[in-house]
């Protein structure tokens, strides 16, 4: 590679001039050449790999945003989109305070769920449609969030438990190998989506802000349903569905109300 003194760039003609001035160096054609050649070549290399250490780090820092932030949402907020704020009377805003309290603890869990197996993922296209994935999960988190804001109320104090539980589970089902990862996720949406249609019988008819945002959740989760069978989600055993149920209904009901 010939590199031409006028190509140089600014900072090193100016420190090379000065030491030819000092008389440290009598040509600054080769230093600065073997100089603007090491700063080319080693331009687009990482300083260092990235370390266990380091992704633990990032999952640590994501955990405590997803459980103690505010997040900017993706996508417009749907309880703003063709819904009006009717008044609420004190048994109904309750009501629906605890299901959207449910609602947002399930995103807590499944935001942690898709970050654990997109971690032990063992084919990297599918951990990157997981990471997708739970950007719109994520949506689903803040618009939970901003509701409960909305009618006077917060997030279940078991949040931080919950996160930690689904991320183990996430990592221990990617583990089992990419075919039962998407399992898990299949048979995970499918469940929800048949607690967000019991949301929806249990919301107060003219709750439309709420009922706007579990409606939108429901297509969402559909479509990741939809999308882990179509990659070839493993059929879960029967013993394994009657667990996640069983721990979804421990969670649901420890929400709802705390």
């Amino acid at each position: 590679m010939v590199i031409h003194p006028q190509s140089y760039p600014q900072p090193v003609c100016i420190v090379l001039k000065g030491f030819k001035n000092k008389g440290f160096i009598h040509s600054t054609s080769t230093i600065a050449q073997n100089i603007c050649s090491f700063m080319i070549s080693h331009m687009n290399k990482p300083f260092r790999q990235t370390t266990v250490a380091d992704k633990l780090i990032g999952e640590l820092d994501r955990a405590l945003n997803n459980i103690f932030c505010k997040q900017t949402s993706s996508r417009p907020f749907p309880a703003d989109i063709e819904s009006s704020d009717a008044p609420l009377s004190p048994d109904q805003k309750r009501q629906a305070a605890s299901l959207m309290r449910v609602n947002h603890a399930g995103e807590m869990a499944a935001q942690a769920l898709y970050q654990g197996q997109s971690l032990t993922a063992r084919d990297p296209s599918l951990a990157g449609k997981l990471q997708n994935a739970s950007l719109e999960e994520a949506d689903h988190l803040n618009w939970c969030r901003r509701r409960l804001e909305e009618l006077d109320e917060r997030p279940s104090l078991f949040d931080p438990f919950w996160y930690a539980g689904s991320f183990t589970i996430g990592m221990a089902a990617g583990i089992a190998g990419d075919r039962w990862n998407l399992g898990f996720l299949a048979e995970t949406e499918k469940q929800v989506v048949r607690h967000l249609n019991d949301h929806l019988d249990r919301l107060p008819e003219n709750d439309e802000r709420s009922r706007a945002i579990v409606e939108q959740m429901k297509i969402d989760e559909q479509g990741h349903a939809d999308l882990a069978e179509y990659l070839g989600a493993a059929e879960l055993p029967q013993p394994i569905k009657q667990m996640m149920k069983l721990t979804s209904k421990v969670m649901t009901s420890v929400a709802e109300k705390v």
